[in-house]
């Protein structure tokens, strides 16, 4: 992108419209502390992942259309802080409308302006200090679609380095599946949950009080599995550690 984007339209995802809000507001507050005026498009649903990821590819191609409809009503830059819903829009948008070819262009101009959270930040934006401070024992759990699907790596860790005040904790297998895998969990919980417990033990090894992650699906399997221990260990979306500012 040749010059910084004044205005982006924000891909909010289901699970922070619906779960985790304060997240959404996060990632608001933290583009508009950084010059970015933040639209957020009406009638925005699901991206259409869970069922592509199910199988129902037919289904997935309704709400495929139907999220390309609503975020081809301008040209501005689309956020998504969601690594998983991220890749859907990005790569698998085109993949399951190769028969469409009207989709499938507009697919393609919609995967040319749609950016992951951190690699917005960090590659458009050029911003790696966005004025965050905590006093927290942070480490990081690199979430797998964001990892493999998007090539999110470097980002996430730029900004941390960069939180002022927190105290960084490296995780050992910091790049290994929580276990959640969406509909993984659900159709292999017994596989998930050893996963899940690995995960725990190495979160519990890194001394951290803080668990931050790049996708909310995979921190609320994290933070279920922590309060079942009774560990008062948090886990939060990287927004929601961002958006703290110095005097916040």
């Amino acid at each position: 992108m040749s010059s910084r984007p004044a205005r982006v339209q924000l891909l909010v995802t289901c699970l922070i419209d619906r779960v985790f809000p304060d997240t959404g507001m996060a990632v608001v507050t933290l583009l508009e502390r950084l010059g970015v005026e933040v639209q957020v498009p009406v009638g925005q649903t699901c991206c259409g992942q869970p069922a592509f990821n199910a199988g129902y590819v037919d289904d997935a191609r309704a709400m495929a259309r139907h999220t390309i409809d609503v975020l081809t009503k301008t040209s501005d830059p689309i956020v998504v802080p969601s690594g998983s819903c991220g890749d859907m829009v990005i790569h698998q948008y085109e993949a399951i409308l190769q028969d469409d070819p009207v989709y499938l262009a507009k697919a393609r101009s919609l995967h040319e302006r749609t950016h992951e959270l951190t690699k917005f930040l960090v590659d458009v934006l050029g911003v790696e200090d966005v004025g965050s401070a905590s006093t927290d024992k942070i480490t990081y759990h690199a979430c797998c679609h964001g990892l493999r699907g998007l090539g999110v790596k470097d980002e996430p860790l730029a900004l941390l380095g960069h939180v002022h005040g927190a105290t960084f904790c490296p995780m050992a297998e910091s790049d290994v599946c929580c276990g959640f895998g969406g509909l993984f969990s659900v159709k292999l919980p017994d596989i998930s949950s050893a996963m899940l417990d690995r995960k725990l033990d190495r979160i519990q090894e890194s001394g951290a009080d803080t668990v931050v992650v790049t996708d909310v699906s995979c921190g609320m399997h994290m933070q279920g599995g922590l309060r079942r221990r009774g560990s008062r260990v948090q886990v939060k979306h990287l927004a929601d550690v961002l958006a703290r500012g110095a005097g916040a």
